[in-house]
C-alpha cells in the first residue's frame, strides 16, 4: 500500500512539470529561441537516463529525470 501512495505522488509531481514548463515558456522566450539544441539534449538524456534508473527500480532518480524532460519538453513547445 505505502509503494502504491509513493507511486501516486511520484504522478502528481510530474503532472506539476506540464504548468511549470509552461510558465518557463512564457518568462524565457529569448532563452529558448537560442537554446533549442541544447534543451533537445537535455530531453534525450534524460529519458535515457530514466530508462536505465527504470531497469535499476531507482524510483527517485527514474521520477527527477521523467520530471526534468516533461519540464524541458513543455518549455519547447
Amino acid at each position: 500500500m505505502q509503494e502504491i501512495i509513493k507511486l501516486l505522488i511520484g504522478i502528481l509531481v510530474l503532472l506539476l512539470g506540464i504548468p511549470i514548463g509552461n510558465y518557463l515558456t512564457k518568462i524565457t522566450k529569448e532563452e529558448l529561441l537560442s537554446g533549442q539544441k541544447w534543451f533537445k539534449l537535455i530531453i534525450v538524456v534524460s529519458l535515457i537516463g530514466a530508462f536505465i534508473s527504470l531497469i535499476f527500480r531507482n524510483d527517485a532518480i527514474l521520477f527527477s529525470l521523467l520530471f526534468i524532460s516533461i519540464v524541458t519538453s513543455r518549455s519547447l513547445k
